[in-house]
C-alpha cells in the first residue's frame, strides 16, 4: 500500500490532485482542514483487511497511535489532535461493513466528506426522451382494456362452444327425424360440393324419401343442376375471347378450338388475336400454334389495335382472342376489361382450372363479373383430385358450360360439356370413407337449426 498526502486549498482541487496522482483506484483514508487548506491522506493498492487486522490489534494499547500497527496510517490525524495522560484514547471500532474510505479522528475539527469508494470519470448520460404511453399514464385504463379484451375472448369461445354443441345436436335430430335427407347431405359430402350448394339441392327433395331415391338422387340432381350451353365443337364460330387467370390453360385451349375449326371451316376461315403483352413468350408460343395449323395471328395491344384487327377480319368463322392471365387483384384487370368491353362483339368465355381449390375458382369467377361472360370453360380435369369445388362453382353462380379438357394433346384432349359426364366422373373419385360426424354438424347442424 503507498499512502500520500495532499494538500490543497479546497476539497475539490484536492481531489482532483489525488485523481491526477494516484489514479481512479485511489482510497481515501482521511481529510482534515489546515490553515492552508484542506489536507487529504489518500493510498493506493489498499487492503482493507490488513487494515482491520493493524487496527484490532492496536485497540488495547494506551499507546500513541504512532506506535501501533496502523500509526502509519492515521499518523497524520494522531499527531495534531492533543490526548489526555489520564484518559487513554478510545479503541477503533473495526467497521460493521466493508468501507472504501477510513473515517477521520475524532478530535478533527472538520467532520468528514463522504467520498465513493472508486473515483470513476464521470459518465455523460444522452438526454433521453420520454414518451408517454397512455397505457402508461393511465394504469386504470389499461387494466380495463385488458379486461375488456379478455372478456371478449372468454364470451367467444363460450359461443364457438355453444354453436358446436347446438350443430352437434341439430344435427343428430335431423339424422334421427330424416335419416334420407341425411344420407344425402352424406353424400354431396363425399362428392366435394360445397354446403350451401348442398343445402340448396336438399331442400328440393321430395319429402317422402325412400332409401333407394336417397341412393341414385344426389347424382341426378348434381346433374340437373349443372347448366350446359350446348355448344358443339362444329358450332364455335363468331369472336369468342378467352378470358381467365394466369395458368389455366387458355392458349392450349385456344390451340384445340382452332384446330377443330380448322377441321370444319379451312385454314383461312379461322384467326388468332393475341392481347397478352404481359406474359414473356405468349405470343411467340400462340404464333408456334398458328405456323402448325396454317393460321395467322393478328397482335392487339389497346382498344384501337383490337377494333382494328376485328375490322381487317370480318366475314371469318372463327376467330379466337387470347388474352392475358390477370389475377383478381391485380390493377391491369381494369384495363383488360376495358379493352375487352370497348372493342364490342365478343364472346366472353371464362377459363377455369378444375384442379384449382373452390375458393380460388369463386375468386375468379367473381372479378371477371363485371365482364359478364356468357360462357365457361372448364380444363384440366386430369388433374383434379376432386370435381366438387369446380361443380359447386358452376351452380352457384349458373354459368353455362361449352367445353371441358383433361390433357395437353391438340386437338384430341377437348370435349363438347355434358353434365352426366362430368358426375360421373366426379362419383368416380370418391373416397370410401365417410365424412365424419363432426364435420356434417358444422357444414349443416347450423342450418338445420336455424330452420
Amino acid at each position: 500500500m503507498k499512502i500520500k498526502r495532499f494538500v490543497a486549498k479546497d476539497m475539490r482541487q484536492a481531489m482532483r490532485e489525488v485523481r491526477e496522482e494516484q489514479g481512479p483506484d485511489a482510497v481515501i483514508l482521511s481529510t482534515r482542514r489546515l490553515a492552508e487548506g484542506i489536507e487529504v491522506i489518500a493510498a493506493i493498492d489498499y487492503d482493507e483487511a490488513l487494515i482491520r487486522e493493524a487496527a484490532r490489534h492496536g485497540a488495547p494499547s494506551t499507546q500513541a497511535p504512532e506506535a501501533s500497527p496502523a500509526a502509519t496510517v492515521r499518523a497524520p490525524e494522531v499527531a495534531a489532535t492533543p490526548v489526555a495522560a489520564a484518559t487513554p484514547p478510545p479503541a477503533p471500532q473495526p467497521p460493521k461493513r466493508p468501507l472504501r474510505a477510513i473515517a477521520p479522528a475524532a478530535t478533527d475539527p472538520m467532520p468528514p466528506l463522504p467520498q465513493p469508494a472508486r473515483m470513476e470519470p464521470p459518465v455523460t448520460m444522452p438526454p433521453l426522451v420520454a414518451v408517454a404511453s397512455p397505457a402508461a399514464a393511465n394504469p386504470v385504463i389499461d387494466r380495463t382494456a385488458q379486461d375488456t379484451a379478455r372478456l371478449r375472448a372468454e364470451l367467444g369461445s363460450m359461443r364457438e362452444m355453444l354453436e358446436m354443441q347446438l350443430s352437434s345436436l341439430a344435427w343428430n335430430d335431423m339424422d334421427r327425424r330424416q335419416p334420407q335427407r341425411a344420407r344425402v347431405l352424406r353424400e354431396l359430402t363425399r362428392l366435394g360440393i360445397e354446403a350451401d350448394v348442398a343445402r340448396a339441392l336438399v331442400a328440393e327433395l321430395p319429402d317422402q324419401l325412400t332409401a333407394e331415391q336417397a341412393r341414385y338422387l344426389p347424382l341426378g340432381m348434381l346433374s340437373r343442376s349443372l347448366v350446359i350451353s350446348g355448344r358443339g365443337l362444329s358450332d364455335g364460330t363468331g369472336v369468342t375471347a378467352l378470358v381467365g387467370p394466369t395458368g389455366v390453360g387458355k392458349t392450349t385451349t385456344i390451340a384445340k378450338l382452332a384446330a377443330r375449326a380448322v377441321l370444319r371451316h379451312g385454314a383461312d376461315q379461322v384467326a388468332l388475336i393475341s392481347t397478352d403483352h404481359y406474359r414473356i413468350g405468349a405470343a411467340a408460343q400462340l404464333e408456334h400454334y398458328g405456323r402448325l395449323l396454317g393460321v395467322r395471328v393478328y397482335p392487339a395491344h389497346d382498344v384501337a389495335s383490337l377494333r382494328k384487327v376485328l375490322g381487317l377480319l370480318q366475314g371469318r368463322q372463327t376467330v379466337l382472342v387470347d388474352t392475358a392471365g390477370v389475377a383478381g387483384s391485380d390493377p391491369r384487370m381494369a384495363q383488360q376489361m376495358d379493352v375487352l368491353s370497348a372493342a364490342g362483339g365478343l364472346r366472353a368465355c371464362l377459363v377455369l382450372a378444375a384442379n384449382a381449390q373452390s375458393d380460388a375458382l369463386e375468386q375468379s369467377v367473381r372479378a371477371y363479373e363485371p365482364l359478364q361472360p356468357q360462357a365457361c370453360i372448364l380444363t384440366k380435369l386430369d388433374e383434379a383430385p376432386s370435381l366438387g369445388g369446380a361443380l359447386s362453382v358452376l351452380i352457384r353462380h349458373r354459368l353455362p358450360l361449352d367445353y371441358t379438357t383433361d390433357g395437353q394433346r391438340v386437338p384430341e384432349d377437348i370435349a363438347e360439356a355434358n353434365a352426366r359426364t362430368l358426375v360421373c366422373r366426379a362419383a368416380q373419385s370418391l373416397k370410401s370413407n365417410a365424412p365424419d360426424e363432426s364435420l356434417m354438424a358444422e357444414r349443416f347442424g347450423l342450418a338445420v337449426a336455424s330452420a
